[in-house]
């Protein structure tokens, strides 16, 4: 079963943090500098009836997951910072982390959050090497690890380091006045095509200059949402094999945990 294979999925698809046990807070909101909401234009006719735009075609959206799986599947290395927003649609509940992502081909990421106070302390960490998943917990000394050979990491995830298909794994189509991204960006709206328990939609804001995912979103087959935005790309400085994998030797006064015994919030 997927959600007990590895954090790197439960984490991503339902925002459930398997790598700390201490309630999330939401950090300052002034950390990040928010994108201005888009303002309607103005002008003398604006009580005038519009047009509306041409709805987007299927051709269209199949063109920009093309461009985006290019993107990566040709990138052989990038680093980006993050800020993750999860609702809980339930309980109306927001936390928000904020943190820095490594990606190299081939299947190879690690994703680490900062501290709620210091942004440049790292508190924990998902980390693969494309053979084996890590969690690490920094104040809890504890990690586990589980091999990617007895189930994958999905395409939902994987395509960021070049791998898997979008194309075969969704329907994709693209959304006209989205409140995500800006008037420029496209808006992709992702489905499975095979009914997944995990999660409804991915949604990928994609800058058409380059078709590098700016912003995704994914609800939840209960209605929760997961948001990452990602800022700050670099994929001209060089990423160390070494920080794909987690070396308990080195890393002195950590004990080895289950799995299934991994504390969640």
């Amino acid at each position: 079963m997927l959600t007990s294979l590895n954090p790197l999925f439960f984490w991503f698809f339902t925002g459930a943090s398997v790598a700390s046990p201490a309630p999330v807070k939401a950090a300052p909101a002034a950390v990040l500098r928010a994108q201005p909401a888009e303002k309607p234009p103005t002008s003398p006719t604006a009580g005038a009836i519009r047009m509306a735009p041409p709805a987007p075609t299927a051709g269209e959206a199949d063109k920009i997951v093309k461009g985006v799986q290019e993107f990566y599947k040709t990138t052989d290395h990038l680093t980006a910072k993050f800020r993750q927003n999860v609702v809980n649609k339930t309980f109306g509940l927001p936390s928000m982390n904020d943190g820095k992502v490594y990606l190299k081909k081939p299947g190879k990421m690690r994703w680490d959050y900062f501290s709620k106070r210091n942004k440049t302390e790292v508190t924990r960490s998902q980390m693969s090497d494309g053979k084996t998943i890590w969690a690490v917990d920094k104040n809890g000394k504890w990690y586990y690890r589980q091999s990617l050979d007895k189930s994958a990491l999905p395409v939902a995830v994987t395509f960021l380091t070049g791998k898997g298909d979008l194309g075969k794994e969704f329907n994709a189509r693209l959304l006209t006045g989205s409140k995500y991204g800006t008037a420029s960006d496209k808006v992709l709206e992702l489905t499975p095509k095979k009914p997944s328990a995990q999660f409804k939609t991915l949604v990928l804001v994609v800058d058409p200059s380059n078709f590098r995912v700016k912003k995704s979103i994914v609800t939840s087959a209960t209605g929760d949402t997961n948001e990452f935005s990602f800022y700050e790309p670099d994929t001209a400085k060089a990423v160390d094999d070494k920080i794909f994998v987690f070396n308990p030797a080195a890393a002195k006064g950590f004990r080895e945990i289950k799995a299934e015994d991994a504390p969640q919030k």
